[in-house]
């Protein structure tokens, strides 16, 4: 069976030599006689696939000695809740710039753990079709929380909030991570559900400052201690080891298509077939994000009526475009045009799109 054009916004599309990689591997891993799933996570065999994957984490986003790499388990909104707990002193405020659901979020577990939380900036007032370009932190601020790409609006940030030396930035990167060169320094941490860019669902990768690290409140529950975790390599219980091996086949596939310029050379051509066809459309279609603040991961769009879209997304499963309706929050239609998603695939939405308006226009 050919493989359909998969938009799906998470879990979503893997690299097609990950797959077949991980196939020829599954049932019996270099010779081993047992698959990664089988596998002790005590084994050096296992150590090694680990110990590479965060290597690779490093190599990618050009970071040394003083940044720590953890594979957790819980996605993101367990980061959303160990954030907080760790980070969060008595007396002090947790900075947050409200850009939509994942933010929202993010405020709500601050909020049940009774600790105090600061809106620095917000742009629900347009139904988060921009990202502030301004924000007030507030007088004692433990961090600054920002989510670098929404997945249900389709906004992102395009370039790395400054911020004073004395603020810590931490990001929530889980939609766009690895889709572009950043500069990583600037933060005290970063957090990103796998499940988007680099690799399958079960395992957030988090990449955090040893100083910052070094802050983190003491007698922590066990599974929420980023400092044990971090000791213990990730392993302090059994981890999502085969989703860590399929982590590490998609980093070693992002290398091998030549690091992050041209990961981000390739989104942007994918995004372009889509926001062409949008912006061709003389409102046929309607971009739900600001054109300034358009993501290259998740293109989101209107059309004149429900049963347009709805037929919309039909049409497109026929023609072989799965995961094109719209996050039930806010309906319509989405295209995610992750890393792995190949560029004829965006080319062939892009084409679907034109002849769609043709026919129902």
């Amino acid at each position: 069976m050919e493989r359909v054009h998969n938009f799906n916004a998470g879990p979503a599309v893997l690299p097609e030599e990950v797959m077949r990689e991980a196939q020829a591997d599954f049932f019996n891993y270099k010779g081993m006689g047992l698959s990664v799933m089988e596998m002790s996570h005590r084994s050096k065999e296992y150590q090694a696939i680990i110990d590479e994957a965060y290597a690779a984490v490093k190599r990618i986003y050009g970071l040394g000695d003083d940044y720590d790499v953890l594979f957790l388990q819980g996605g993101a909104s367990m980061q959303f809740l160990m954030v907080p707990y760790s980070f969060l002193p008595e007396g002090k405020q947790a900075n947050v710039i409200n850009t939509g659901v994942w933010s929202k979020k993010a405020i709500t577990e601050i909020k049940k753990l009774g600790k105090e939380v600061h809106v620095a900036a917000s742009s629900e007032d347009r139904k988060f079709s921009y990202i502030p370009k301004t924000w007030q932190l507030s007088e004692n601020p433990a961090y600054l929380h920002i989510t670098t790409n929404n997945t249900i609006y389709g906004t992102e940030w395009k370039t790395d909030p400054d911020v004073p030396a004395n603020v810590p930035l931490i990001a929530d990167m889980s939609s766009n991570f690895m889709s572009k060169p950043i500069d990583a320094k600037r933060y005290s941490m970063i957090y990103a559900g796998a499940q988007k860019n680099v690799g399958p669902s079960g395992t957030a990768v988090v990449i955090i400052k040893r100083d910052f690290l070094e802050t983190a409140k003491e007698g922590v529950p066990s599974m929420l201690d980023y400092k044990l975790m971090s000791s213990k390599g990730s392993m302090f219980n059994t981890p999502a080891t085969f989703t860590i091996y399929m982590i590490g086949l998609v980093l070693k596939w992002i290398e091998d298509f030549g690091g992050l310029k041209k990961i981000e050379e390739n989104n942007i051509a994918k995004a372009k077939y889509i926001y062409d066809a949008i912006d061709a459309s003389d409102g046929f279609y309607k971009g739900a994000a600001d054109p300034e603040y358009r993501s290259l991961m998740n293109t989101t769009f209107r059309m004149a009526t429900e049963e347009l879209e709805a037929l919309f997304v039909s049409e497109a499963k026929k023609n072989g475009m799965i995961g094109l309706k719209g996050h039930r929050d806010v309906g319509g239609c989405r295209a995610s045009t992750y890393n792995s998603l190949p560029l004829p695939a965006a080319k062939a939405l892009g084409e679907f799109m034109r002849e769609f308006q043709k026919q129902h226009g």
